[in-house]
């Protein structure tokens, strides 16, 4: 039998080390060769992290939250056969430069999780296999208690069933329980301990760790509102026209994807970044330098399972709405599966936030740090309001705007989300030259 030491690669310039998210493997469990093992997030990225030889795994590098050095050892695996039957040194070395042989001296903190065998209360055991010493005593999974014989009709049953209710616990007014003894029993029964199904009952605290993505959100989240002044301001706009038009290329649009409103307000955006250059841009805390940049590459805040996360449309100001709304449903289904590439979650010099559907009446978006602004349009509502002498009915949409006042005016605020305002009340303008 052969040891080998499985060490974390380089998985990305300028990546010093990574966390770990999650384990595939545990102690004592056999893997085979390009079988994952771990997942490991960068400040970029989650990299799954396949085992180059196949045996029983024998020690693993911490918890899930630790962190991991580039280089440090992974995880080590006893291979099959004997050192001469195993992959050599040279061979691993030549295929995956994160592999060598280990020494007697190089262990890792082990994570002593043996594999146990299901026992005989675990979740896959039948209810014949489990001891009655061993059930639960609240009923659940338990041997039916000893209960009197109680008379009442099979309606009367199901109710009290439906109702979480044991008719041996109920007063009978007679030789048997009628609904009206159900009745009393839910008006003065609670003090005996019957609890409502609808009712909320007390849990048990349940303490998560703070890991990988959400760990990521809250340091970035925390060093947004720790070094940067923000000011949030709102407008509202008048989306009537626009929700007009967009139903009528929806009709027309063939094999083209649906629009929703998002990729005709990031062509407003674009439209008027060049009149207001101080939103669209990076402040360098450190060297006391704001970039203005003359490319829009626009963060997309997308909520996935494991977190919040932001890709990145590049050059957003060179595309039309359906290449928008095309390149927004790749982002956010790449976002979602956790396929999106490291390059396409960095990079972005403004970004929009939208909760869609939910987006209440207004937000106050946290600014993606080092950028100066984050855009956040909030739901379309349908209510009365004055055009001319007349009452109407208009599509309404606030349009809300958080910005960094190290550099970004209140003033300035205000007239870029108005000249978006416009656009948008004007859709045609969104198409002309």
């Amino acid at each position: 039998m052969a040891r080998f030491t499985f060490r974390l690669p380089d998985i990305g310039e300028g990546i010093a080390e990574a966390e770990i998210v999650a384990w595939h493997v545990r102690v004592g469990e056999r893997v085979e060769e390009d079988q994952q093992v771990a997942d490991m997030m960068t400040d970029k990225a989650t990299v799954e992290m396949e085992s180059p030889v196949s045996g029983v795994v024998i020690e693993l590098a911490g918890e899930v939250g630790d962190q991991v050095a580039i280089g440090s050892a992974l995880m080590v695996v006893e291979t099959d056969g004997d050192a001469a039957e195993a992959p050599s040194e040279e061979v691993l070395e030549a295929e995956n430069p994160g592999v060598e042989e280990a020494t007697e001296n190089d262990s890792l903190p082990v994570r002593a999780e043996p594999v146990e065998a299901p026992s005989a209360t675990s979740p896959g055991a039948s209810r014949e296999e489990q001891p009655f010493d061993k059930l639960s005593a609240n009923g659940e999974g338990s041997a039916p208690a000893l209960q009197k014989h109680v008379l009442a009709s099979p309606a009367v049953r199901a109710r009290a069933q439906d109702l979480g209710i044991d008719l041996a616990a109920v007063k009978a007014e007679g030789d048997r329980l009628r609904h009206s003894d159900l009745d009393a029993y839910l008006r003065y029964g609670h003090g005996q301990g019957y609890h409502a199904p609808h009712a909320s009952r007390a849990r048990e605290d349940q303490p998560i760790k703070v890991i990988g993505m959400r760990r990521r959100i809250a340091e970035n989240m925390a060093a947004s509102k720790r070094a940067i002044p923000h000011f949030t301001y709102v407008d509202e706009i008048d989306v009537t026209a626009l929700e007009e038009m967009r139903g009528d290329l929806n009709a027309n649009r063939g094999q083209r994807p649906k629009l929703t409103m998002l990729p005709f307000l990031i062509v407003a955006i674009c439209r008027t970044i060049p009149d207001f250059p101080m939103i669209n841009a990076r402040y360098d805390d450190e060297a006391g330098v704001v970039t203005r940049h003359g490319r829009v590459h626009l963060g997309m805040a997308a909520q996935t399972d494991a977190g919040l996360m932001v890709p990145v449309i590049r050059d957003a100001q060179d595309r039309n709405v359906w290449q928008l709304a095309a390149e927004i449903t790749r982002l956010a289904e790449a976002a979602r599966t956790g396929k999106a590439k490291s390059e396409e979650l960095s990079g972005s010099t403004l970004t929009v936030t939208s909760l869609g559907p939910l987006g209440g009446i207004a937000t106050t978006p946290v600014i993606n740090r080092p950028e100066v602004a984050i855009i956040g349009p909030n739901k379309i509502v349908e209510r009365p309001m004055f055009r001319g002498d007349a009452i109407v009915r208009a599509k309404l949409m606030n349009l809300s705007i958080s910005c960094d006042h190290r550099v970004v005016d209140g003033w300035d605020a205000a007239s870029f989300v108005q000249a978006v305002r416009k656009l948008l009340e004007t859709p045609v303008l969104l198409f002309a030259d």
